[in-house]
């Protein structure tokens, strides 16, 4: 009797819990490829937004091809403008309306840290009630910088384990800013 062939594994595909950490791929792969994003457009980052999802920067290509405008749909909360304070309750609750996992962008200086608005009246940053995890600079920015940060949410996504949502860590980050 002939000894069939045998073909040896990759590099790093022998061991315990590699059925696991493919599925950890194969789901980000999944995730990362099929974002829906949820636009919440106050001002001029609005405007760079559209223009992002126009053809000629055509942000579908990267996964999103659909944009969602329930909450209950969406998977990546895009905050683009200027947020004032009576608007900040209406943010967190379409944040957690939002099923998990679910990632949030702050797009512009008006969203990530108030911008040129000092006022009473302005919310300086919208992770003063919602955790981010992607800003993009910019009054307001190009749509390569919107594009550059929507690739620093795929990044995420695919390399997120699938237990980071179920972590104290995690728990702790949504404690602190008063979500269940």
């Amino acid at each position: 009797m002939a000894t069939p062939n045998i073909v040896a594994p990759p590099d790093g595909i022998i061991g315990e819990g590699y059925q696991l950490t493919t599925l950890d791929k194969v789901v980000g792969l999944a995730r990362k490829n099929s974002i829906w994003p949820l636009p919440f457009a106050t001002s001029c980052c609005g405007i760079e937004f559209m223009a992002t999802m126009a053809s000629h920067y055509d942000i579908s290509r990267f996964g999103a091809e659909r944009p969602s405008f329930s909450p209950r749909q969406a998977d990546l909360l895009m905050v683009m403008g200027t947020i004032a304070k009576k608007m900040a309750p209406v943010l967190k609750q379409v944040y957690t309306q939002m099923a998990e996992p679910r990632w949030v962008i702050a797009v512009g200086a008006c969203a990530s840290s108030g911008g040129i608005f000092d006022t009473y009246s302005v919310l300086q940053g919208i992770d003063k009630v919602i955790p981010v995890d992607v800003y993009v600079p910019g009054c307001p920015p190009r749509p390569e910088a919107i594009l550059d940060g929507f690739l620093k949410i795929q990044e995420l996504v695919a390399n997120e384990s699938l237990r980071r949502r179920n972590s104290p860590e995690y728990q702790a980050l949504l404690d602190s800013y008063g979500i269940k």
